[in-house]
């Protein structure tokens, strides 16, 4: 059922698109600025000063778009540098040239090749575990191990996630790393070994109630047409 599967793949990981933003935007943050306290003092800041954005359809955009912190339509204060997603893009094509839009790709394929793996891996085990032999397994057993799964394959892509976000937000204003290995080694140097784990307790916050939903609208999608 290639159809099936894939309108299925795409209904549920849009789902989980749209719940996960907001925690993807504090995320985002949190790891790569340094004005926050902590997650309930970023969710209030951003709560406070700043709308909603669209979803981009491209990862780095989407840092962009939520590290801008300029309050949007309010009188006297100055406008946001990017208008939304399309003009994000021609913004970094036009400053930064065609390889800027691609900042942070060679991050980004080295987080996900890997956790992809370890995502679906821990899936199907704890699904198997917990199944009965020849059957279904129940919406409990989705839920605890779509959820599961996404904070197993989040606590392993946390380290480069941080690497990706900085990468991307490298070169907004002036570029400051040579590359990967120069951002892991100022990072550790500046910050110490604990700037790969920022984030981890949003990004697990995420995870599970986001992978949770993904697998069961996906599992249930597939059970409707077959």
């Amino acid at each position: 059922m290639p159809v099936e599967e894939f309108v299925a793949g795409w209904i549920s990981g849009a789902l989980g698109l749209v719940l996960g933003h907001p925690f993807d935007t504090v995320k985002v943050r949190l790891q790569t600025q340094t004005t926050y306290r902590g997650i309930a003092d970023c969710i209030v800041k951003i709560y406070r000063h700043e709308s909603a954005y669209c979803l981009a359809p491209f990862d780095l955009i989407k840092v962009r778009l939520q590290n801008q912190t300029e309050p949007r339509a309010q009188p006297g204060s100055s406008p946001p540098r990017y208008q939304g997603p399309v003009h994000c893009a021609a913004s970094i094509f036009r400053e930064e040239g065609p390889r800027g839009l691609f900042r942070g790709a060679w991050a980004l394929t080295l987080r996900d090749t890997p956790t992809v793996g370890i995502y679906f891996i821990t899936y199907e085990g704890l699904c198997r575990q917990y199944t009965p032999e020849g059957q279904n397994p129940s919406s409990a057993t989705v839920l605890v191990a779509g959820g599961f799964a996404g904070i197993v394959s989040w606590v392993a892509a946390t380290p480069l996630d941080v690497i990706k976000s900085r990468m991307q937000m490298d070169g907004l204003r002036r570029r400051v790393y040579q590359g990967i290995l120069d951002c892991m080694v100022s990072s550790i140097r500046q910050e110490g070994l604990g700037v790969f784990f920022r984030g981890v307790t949003i990004n697990s916050a995420r995870a599970f109630p986001v992978n949770a939903v993904t697998f069961l609208s996906y599992e249930y999608l597939l059970r409707w047409w077959g």
